[in-house]
């Protein structure tokens, strides 16, 4: 008995020790996520920002247009006392002819095997090692139960803990409204729908899609994010949601 026990255990040592052995060797093997995500202090990058709201009562959808410029300032020890870095963003007019105007900060922050970030007291753990097509990983764990509540009272958010965000096939180049991105990496974080676009006008319809690219040493160069939902009772019928869509046009 106790050289069958001894031998069970040798076993899964050796799976164990097996399975470790791959998971680190896939790592290795793996690009760093740091070259698609690069964080140096003055660092910006300039995007056109669409923002879909809903108005007359959340009855009619309306696209309002930007420019939003991402500024890289110094690194810093978070609450954690883990460095991090502080990210201003700013904002114009679509057509940049206005001067900028401050819009707010988030966080980022480099870890070992994932890169974390913090904006309005969203922790999303937006990349993560290794960088292999169908890798995926829970990028809102962290995120409480309906977090866009009470702004946002829809039910796009109910399982938002549980999106598995999964990379694509880097592509070598993308074209998007005449700009073009080298060495892109997609991450796929959710694409769910009923009854969108709203056809059936007494059913309930929602939309959640999300969707970020990174281009390899230079960063994020696309992202649209969409959750909306339709409800047809109690009347008046409406919509409750928002959708971002925002591209790169220019990065130092």
């Amino acid at each position: 008995m106790k050289f069958r026990s001894l031998l069970s255990l040798a076993v899964v040592a050796s799976t164990a020790l097996i399975l470790f052995s791959c998971s680190k060797k896939e790592e290795f093997d793996s690009e760093k996520i740091s070259e698609y995500l690069p964080l140096q202090p003055g660092k910006y990058i300039t995007y056109r920002l669409d923002s879909l709201i809903f108005t007359t009562f959340w009855t009619v959808s309306q696209v309002q247009r930007y420019q939003s410029k991402h500024v890289i300032d110094a690194q810093f020890p978070d609450n954690l006392g883990r460095p991090s870095y502080r990210v201003y963003t700013y904002i114009r007019d679509s057509a940049g002819t206005q001067p900028w105007t401050a819009n707010g900060t988030y966080f980022v922050t480099p870890l070992g095997d994932q890169i974390e970030l913090i904006d309005d007291n969203f922790r999303i753990i937006k990349l993560h090692m290794p960088i292999k097509e169908g890798f995926q990983w829970r990028g809102n764990a962290h995120l409480s139960v309906h977090p866009y509540a009470p702004t946002y009272n829809f039910i796009n958010d109910e399982d938002i803990q549980n999106w598995r965000f999964t990379y694509d096939p880097v592509e070598p180049t993308l074209s998007y409204r005449g700009n073009n991105y080298t060495d892109v990496l997609t991450v796929s974080e959710v694409d769910d729908y009923t009854n969108a676009p709203v056809t059936n006008v007494n059913s309930i319809g929602y939309q959640s899609f999300s969707v970020e690219k990174y281009s390899k040493n230079i960063g994020l160069v696309f992202r649209q994010h969409i959750l909306w939902d339709y409800q047809p009772s109690p009347p008046p019928s409406h919509y409750t949601g928002f959708g971002i869509t925002m591209w790169m046009i220019d990065h130092n």
